[in-house]
């Protein structure tokens, strides 16, 4: 049968000559199946062969894979190397501990960068670079004074040296809080001078240094902040402290005369009595409270000063002595000078209104605030009077409304009865006190 017809087919077949057209038409013929085992078994090695070189492929591509990310990685690490061992060549620095002896002082507000142009100026550091790469690697502050360093040296050991506040000379710093007498022994210590040169100026009373308000005392008007010492006299260490604490007053707008004295007395106060900013003007409120009272400050701080004491020193005896004119356990109002520099937190500025600033300071005398604490007692009377005659007027409306209610339904409304019969509304007036007939209770009109 199988002969038949490959015979019929090849009789009748007509064959095209045109290779496109013949490969399209095959192409789109379905898949001829096996004409034997032998093409079976030969189809179906192809497709194992077909399917081990696909496996093959895939491990190859992923070996590969694996291969060059880790070579990759290898690589990126060793351009990160050769890139930071670069960026080290090029920050140029010495490597030992220093040459020759040398001074190097450090301007207040002076800044890495130039500073690091000083340090190579002075052949102290190799570069520029090298010095703000360690400042940035360490974190560090740098502080201004006068600082015994040597040429040649490591910038790391310069940033130390630098950041150490204790190495530091040539400038004596004043602290918000600190007394007169501490300003002036740490600027003898920084400045190399005898400390009886500034207290001579502190005893001559201060003539062309103090404003007219500080009476001739130098107390609380020394501004805090880092001031130069070399080559200087006390006096002109001093009037500089003085002058910049006055002009900072100027800034802050607090006002002249008498009442910026009084204003720094109450501040110097405020500093050391608070551990927190935020509580000087809680201080300051209660200061002008007593004062107002006419009642004694009870501030400790203030009798250790008249003392040169520290308030955990006092004792009994001195706490109850009256002869001390800063004793305001005992001596009513407020000591005779400021006790203490205040920092520029403690004293208000020309804006500030919050109840942690004194504000209050600037504009109000005693006498302005026994004025307003009477003036605000009398609104406060006028404003309670003014709600009891409302209250009264809104009691009488009700009672009105209460009566014509009754007067229309015969009994107050304590409750709805809509929708109900004449017999519950007479149940109704009775339990309210009320004896009507039912003819009433009929005509009286539903709630």
């Amino acid at each position: 049968m199988t002969d038949n017809l490959n015979d019929f087919f090849s009789d009748n077949a007509q064959w095209v000559d045109d290779t496109s057209a013949g490969s399209s038409f095959d192409a789109a013929l379905p898949p001829q199946p096996p004409k034997s085992r032998r093409d079976m078994r030969k189809r179906r090695e192809q497709q194992r062969r077909r399917r081990y070189v696909t496996i093959i492929a895939a491990a190859v591509v992923v070996i590969l894979v694996v291969v060059g990310g880790f070579f990759g990685v290898r690589m990126v690490k060793h351009l990160r190397q050769m890139n930071a061992n670069g960026s080290q060549i090029q920050i140029e620095d010495y490597t030992g501990s220093g040459d020759k002896d040398t001074t190097f002082t450090v301007e207040t507000g002076q800044g890495a960068a130039e500073i690091a142009r000083n340090l190579v100026k002075a052949d102290i550091v190799k570069s520029e670079s090298a010095f703000t790469s360690a400042v940035a690697a360490a974190g560090a502050t740098l502080y201004p004074g006068s600082y015994a360093l040597k040429t040649h040296m490591k910038a790391a050991d310069v940033v130390k040296i630098l950041s150490d506040q204790s190495k530091a000379g040539g400038f004596a710093e004043v602290k918000a809080g600190e007394r007169v007498s501490d300003v002036i022994a740490n600027a003898a210590k920084m400045s190399g001078k005898d400390v009886s040169e500034f207290q001579a100026v502190i005893d001559g009373g201060g003539a062309g240094i103090l404003p007219d308000e500080a009476g001739g005392k130098f107390e609380g008007w020394l501004e805090p902040g880092s001031y130069s010492v070399q080559d200087k006299s006390a006096k002109d260490i001093l009037k500089e402290m003085v002058t910049a604490r006055v002009s900072k007053l100027d800034t802050l707008g607090v006002p002249d005369g008498s009442e910026r004295e009084r204003i720094m007395n109450i501040a110097s106060i405020a500093e050391s009595e608070a551990c927190n900013p935020d509580d000087y003007g809680k201080v300051a409120r209660v200061i002008l409270n007593r004062i107002d009272q006419d009642m004694p400050l009870g501030m400790d701080s203030t009798v250790a000063y008249g003392f040169n004491t520290t308030g955990s020193k006092l004792t009994d005896e001195q706490l109850e002595d009256g002869s001390n004119p800063y004793n305001t356990r005992v001596n009513k109002g407020l000591p005779p000078t400021p006790i203490s520099n205040p920092g520029d937190s403690a004293i208000p500025s020309r804006d500030e209104s919050s109840g942690r600033q004194m504000a209050v300071l600037r504009h109000h005398q005693p006498q302005d605030r026994r004025d307003e604490v009477r003036g605000n007692r009398r609104r406060i009377l006028e404003d309670s009077r003014r709600i009891q005659k409302q209250q009264r007027e809104c009691q009488l409306t009700v009672s009105r409304i209460n009566t014509t209610r009754a007067s229309r339904c015969l009994s107050p409304r304590p409750r709805q009865w809509s929708g109900r019969t004449a017999s519950y509304r007479r149940i109704a007036y009775a339990s309210a006190g009320r004896t009507v007939s039912k003819s009433q209770a009929t005509a009286a009109p539903a709630h």
